[in-house]
């Protein structure tokens, strides 16, 4: 049960982060007329405050308890989200390696710690209460 507790935090800390890197893409935005441009910048803030608050809340309710549903909810969403973000902005260069990957290794050691927990759990231990 330690490691899904790891896990949560670990995808606590991961939300965190990502509330930080939406208000910063939200400041962008302020900086831009109003528009498509500036609307989509904001629609972007808007979904990484969706991924953040979404990884940290499973985390909190379901990988907490080693819960298989959670770990499905947050291995698909918050794995797309960082995917994304690895795919367009970090192997581009658009944004450095140093700091940039640290939600990228929030993410596998959340992923990594809560496939520890539930693989080394009895399976009565996964089901939703």
């Amino acid at each position: 049960m330690i490691y899904a507790r790891i896990a949560a935090v670990t995808y606590v800390a991961w939300g965190i982060l990502h509330l930080g890197a939406a208000y910063g893409v939200y400041q962008i935005g302020t900086t831009l007329d109003a528009g498509a441009l500036q609307g989509r910048i904001y629609q972007g803030a808007w979904n990484l405050t969706f991924f953040a608050l979404f990884g940290a809340v499973v985390g909190i309710v379901y990988i907490w308890r080693n819960n298989r549903l959670g770990y499905w909810l947050n291995a698909v969403v918050v794995s797309a989200g960082d995917i994304g973000f690895i795919v367009t902005l970090l192997v581009p260069g658009t944004v450095p390696l140093v700091p940039g990957a640290l939600g990228p290794v929030l993410w596998i050691i959340a992923l990594a710690l809560s496939t520890i927990a539930l693989k080394s759990a009895p399976l009565s231990q996964h089901q939703p209460t």
